[in-house]
């Protein structure tokens, strides 16, 4: 990774300074556990390092580069869909929707571990270390799955709603949340019982969230172009605040610790950064069209928005009321669901090939084009 200094201090920093070997034309980082630990403490001191100066003499450019694609075959079905992507820091593996199943890949190396399948359409994962399950919303079926987060056994599901689509699990509240996009509501898990515990009526149609630790969860309503501020403990809004100049917000991040929320949207394609205990919209920029993911990374001050249009936008937090923009990486085209590894400082993203655009008819004038079936793959950018 390289940081471009401008202004008075013109140059670069090499930083993440990692041995590579080739293997028949990929490259793969040297795996020995030893190894791995030293790089990962060294890449983090040289990234602060960098970004200190970056902080200090006002210049932003970040690089990235493709280090991996993995390949996997058609979901059963035939229908080539996926969605989120979410990375369990303690057990190293991302879980990834794909259609009717999820996969489960090692972070480290690419190799699928194992799958969760028997799905109807899968949306999101969330992950419940403390009591050892995962779950999955199937919004076709409008209700939560239930896995062991060792075997990858399915041990249950609960009842959610119709089009349940993003999932997280609430450390404020032990609960686990699943936000229904056509049903306008939220619903909550006890994720020991694996029962709904109630219903959060939230007056429009909710994409992403984020849940600040403390027993508050943020969520983007689509279609009236709002944040609501939800109380997880007593299921209830207490606050909706309007997400202008953005719109449709799709994407949501925190930094939990200066309290800043950071809303993607689509129309207009800009990313906001907002007061999360007002609501005050504090800066805002212009981004590719079709985000759908955004992370922070907190030791690094970096924010990360990937959209459908093949772009990860990178800006960073200067202060808790100013930010920057620090880069922009080409990806590939659908590649908008993204997760990150703050200890590699990998970004994780997967699209397929898409082919022609069908025919515009009436009820879809402007359609877009369709993902190949058997051609999912995963992509990882690395410093």
């Amino acid at each position: 990774m390289t940081v471009v200094l401008g202004g008075s201090f013109a140059g670069t920093i090499p930083i993440c300074n990692r041995e590579l070997s080739k293997d028949t034309g990929c490259t793969h980082f040297r795996r020995a556990q030893g190894e791995s630990m030293k790089a990962r403490s060294r890449n983090r001191i040289m990234m602060t390092a960098a970004l200190l100066a970056v902080s200090a003499f006002g210049a932003t450019t970040i690089s990235y580069h493709l280090a991996n694609t993995y390949k996997f075959g058609a979901a059963p079905g035939g229908r080539e869909y996926f969605d989120y992507i979410t990375l369990d820091l303690g057990s190293r593996r991302l879980y990834v929707s794909h259609g009717t199943e999820v996969l489960v890949v090692n972070a480290d190396t690419g190799k699928a571990e194992g799958k969760i399948s028997g799905l109807k359409q899968s949306h999101g994962i969330a992950v419940a270390p403390d009591v050892g399950r995962g779950f999955i919303s199937d919004g076709a079926q409008g209700k939560a799955i239930i896995f062991d987060l060792k075997s990858l056994k399915v041990v249950g599901e609960a009842d959610a709603a119709p089009d349940a689509d993003c999932i997280i699990y609430d450390p404020g509240s032990k609960r686990v949340f699943t936000f229904n996009g056509d049903s306008k509501n939220a619903s909550a898990i006890d994720p020991v019982t694996g029962k709904n515990v109630g219903t959060v009526d939230l007056g429009g149609g909710p994409e992403f969230a984020v849940a600040d630790g403390q027993g508050m969860i943020y969520n983007n309503l689509e279609d009236k172009n709002e944040v609501v501020a939800i109380d997880s403990r007593n299921l209830q809004v207490k606050s909706r605040w309007p997400i202008a100049p953005v719109g449709a917000p799709t994407a949501i991040a925190m930094d939990r610790e200066h309290r800043r929320l950071f809303v993607a949207g689509r129309e207009p394609a800009m990313l906001a950064v907002m007061n999360a205990d007002d609501g005050k919209v504090i800066q805002s920029f212009p981004i590719s069209a079709g985000a759908d993911a955004d992370v922070y990374d907190a030791k690094a001050g970096l924010i990360f928005v990937s959209t459908r249009e093949g772009w990860v936008h990178i800006f960073h937090e200067d202060s808790p009321d100013h930010y920057s923009e620090a880069g922009k990486v080409k990806t590939e085209f659908g590649a908008k669901t993204m997760a990150y590894d703050p200890e590699t400082q990998h970004i994780f993203l997967d699209t397929a090939e898409f082919g022609k655009p069908p025919a515009a008819t009436k009820e879809r004038p402007n359609p877009r084009p369709a993902p190949i079936p058997g051609t999912f793959h995963l992509l990882v950018y690395a410093p």
